[in-house]
């Protein structure tokens, strides 16, 4: 059977006192409403409709460009009212699940089980038992168990209010039924609203068989409504992916302090140390030791690899068996080969570094070719920038660079060269060649120093 999602995210959010509309707000870098959205997608969703009002024109170009239906709740009349602006872009023989663009944390494999119980009825409810469920809608069942309803908590009597089984608010309905019992609905409530909730006892009524499941934890069905409980989501999401690195071979030193914003993918026996941060996409292979206070981002870590201490990875590859840092920071288009080593205070920059060379110390190397065995003495710079252009410096196997050297690009340092301590090298130095470019050292006998004056 078909399948449309409706994604309610047409709410203002006054209590996160924020000019952002509540559904942009982000949990691990991406905005609510995305996660919920792309929860949807790999339930293979022949359509989403994103229902949006406050806010519009940032929700709009957020969510550009991602084959999604916009529609239009022009005044914030309830959740019923909502879903019947979707009505006229429904149809009657698929299923429709309904979603909550400020509820980010839905595993797909709960959808998955919502959906396969609403493809034996009309009706199915995600439903979530709670040790305090004050603020929730109730579940209503008779004596066998069968759903009769829902109340909403302003609405609840005392002895409605002892339910513990609360509403979601997230269900799947047949298409037809669903536009039968919306055109039903009435605001003859406390709210004054018109409650989607209702179609509920509009289907008991009938003789439904409404069916219900159970998240695997109270986690997926929580919405954020201001910014204590959007830093509670943060707190379960990233929980949830510490468990999922350790589960899948990761030694986390303490799971509470990893915080992953995009998608890690592991090897085998990998150990992150404390306050490392993941962002994009990033994989680790065997073996990797990722130390302390590190940031990586859309990167490609080898075997047996180490990042040390604050140090940054931004798109950038290492192979097997290379050091970074402490203190150093690889930017996009940086890739070591095999055994190479950039160490503490290097930056590199659109630089491939051969096999075993290294830069222990203090140094910039951008838009470089450094070939295989290559040592970089501390304070070396590779000037590539003339303030228009940008030169690439070539340095070829074996060559050794002495330290406190600026090689101003475009320039060629040979197989097996030499570069003297302190050159500014403007020319190609050929192969196996020792290059100094560098003023001559005069001894002034006699001088004497400065003496400050009064």
């Amino acid at each position: 059977m078909a399948l449309s999602v409706v994604v309610l995210a047409a709410g203002k959010g006054t209590r996160m006192r924020s000019a952002l509309p509540k559904v942009l707000h982000p949990v691990a870098h991406k905005a609510m409403v995305q996660h919920v959205i792309d929860a949807a997608r790999h339930l293979a969703s022949d359509a989403i409709h994103v229902i949006y009002g406050h806010g519009a024109d940032a929700l709009l170009e957020r969510l550009q460009n991602q084959q999604l239906n916009f529609v239009e709740q022009a005044q914030q009349l309830g959740t019923g009212h909502a879903v019947q602006q979707v009505l006229p872009h429904l149809n009657d023989d698929e299923q429709v699940l309904i979603l909550y663009g400020d509820v980010p944390l839905t595993r797909v494999e709960t959808l998955e089980a919502l959906i396969e119980a609403g493809a034996q009825t009309e009706l199915a409810l995600l439903t979530v038992t709670l040790p305090d469920p004050t603020g929730y809608g109730r579940i209503l069942r008779d004596a066998t168990g069968n759903i009769t309803g829902i109340v909403e908590q302003k609405d609840a009597n005392p002895e409605q209010l002892r339910v513990n089984e609360a509403n979601t608010g997230m269900m799947v309905a047949q298409g037809k039924a669903l536009k039968r019992w919306l055109s039903q609905l009435s605001n003859d409530n406390a709210q004054g609203e018109y409650y989607l909730t209702d179609i509920v006892a509009m289907a008991a009524a009938e003789g439904v068989s409404i069916a219900s499941t159970q998240p695997q934890d109270i986690h997926e069905v929580e919405g954020a409504n201001n910014r204590l409980q959007l830093a509670a989501l943060e707190r379960a999401y990233q929980q949830r992916q510490a468990e999922a690195l350790m589960l899948n071979g990761a030694t986390l030193l303490d799971p509470a302090r990893v915080d992953v914003r995009g998608n890690v993918s592991i090897a085998n026996d990998v150990v992150i140390d404390v306050n490392v941060i993941f962002e994009g996409e990033v994989e680790l292979g065997e073996g990797v030791i990722i130390e302390s206070h590190c940031i990586l981002r859309n990167c490609r870590i080898g075997a047996h690899s180490r990042v040390k201490s604050h140090s940054i990875v931004e798109e950038a590859e290492l192979a097997e068996r290379c050091e970074v840092g402490p203190y150093a920071r690889l930017r996009p288009g940086s890739v070591l080969a095999e055994g190479a080593k950039v160490g503490n205070f290097v930056e590199m920059k659109k630089t491939r570094m051969g096999k075993g060379s290294k830069a222990n110390h203090l140094t910039y190397l951008g838009d470089a070719e450094i070939g295989e065995g290559v040592n970089v003495g501390a304070g070396t710079i590779t000037c590539n920038y003339d303030g228009v252009n940008k030169s690439v410096t070539q340095i070829d196997d074996g060559a050794f660079i002495g330290s406190n050297s600026s090689l101003v690009a475009p320039v060629r340092i040979g197989k097996n060269a030499t570069v003297g301590a302190g050159s500014t090298v403007t020319k190609d130095i050929e192969d196996s060649e020792l290059g100094i470019a560098r003023g001559k050292q005069r001894n002034i006998s006699g001088w004497q120093r400065p003496q400050k004056k009064g």
